[in-house]
């Protein structure tokens, strides 16, 4: 009795400690971006995104935790106009030919229940890499029926001050310091 209580439990531990494992997420480039919104002189706003990206996810729905690495590269930025796409990677504001890579990372994602509320990391840019915290507009995980894999992700937003990464380019005209970031983020269970 006492062998087969002790087996029991032993399964149940180990049943348990599989069932919290992370599981490992690619990102799906396709139904993944970043977008960038910046006031244009209080007239209009200037959009942009980038078009190349790569990265991974670890996420644990029981454990509640997860990690994220998400790379852009920053010679992609795409604002449908060239001349404006080139100023962009110019040594005044992103320095694409210095620093090509902008990057996410974090290991710390806040839940209510079951869905992801917000995720803090780092972001890198320019070399200077500050705090940053994405929230969550909406968040879920399905199964792909094209895919036949689960696939996890949402719809993320924050502010930057991107004086703070040392783009100050047209502060003195009167440029907003402040960028709205906007992350649609899909990734595919590995």
């Amino acid at each position: 009795m006492r062998k087969s209580l002790f087996a029991l439990a032993a399964t149940a531990v180990l049943a348990t400690a599989a069932h919290a494992a992370p599981a490992n997420y690619a990102i799906d480039p396709t139904h993944t971006f970043a977008t960038f919104e910046i006031g244009h002189f209080g007239a209009a706003v200037n959009r942009g995104r980038f078009d190349k990206k790569e990265g991974t996810v670890q996420f644990d729905k029981a454990g509640k935790s997860g990690k994220v690495e998400i790379a852009f590269d920053v010679a992609s930025v795409n604002t449908g106009t060239a001349a404006f796409d080139k100023h962009l990677q110019s040594a005044e504001l992103l320095d694409a030919a210095k620093h090509p890579t902008a990057k996410f990372v974090s290991d710390k994602f806040h839940f209510n229940g079951d869905k992801v509320t917000a995720v803090d990391g780092k972001l890198t840019l320019l070399g200077k890499t500050q705090p940053v915290t994405l929230k969550a507009n909406q968040f879920a995980c399905y199964d792909n029926p094209m895919l036949k894999r689960e696939v996890c992700g949402g719809d993320f937003e924050t502010t930057i001050d991107r004086t703070a990464f040392g783009v100050n380019y047209g502060i003195d005209w009167g440029f907003p310091k402040n960028v709205r970031l906007v992350l649609q983020i899909e990734a595919v269970k590995q």
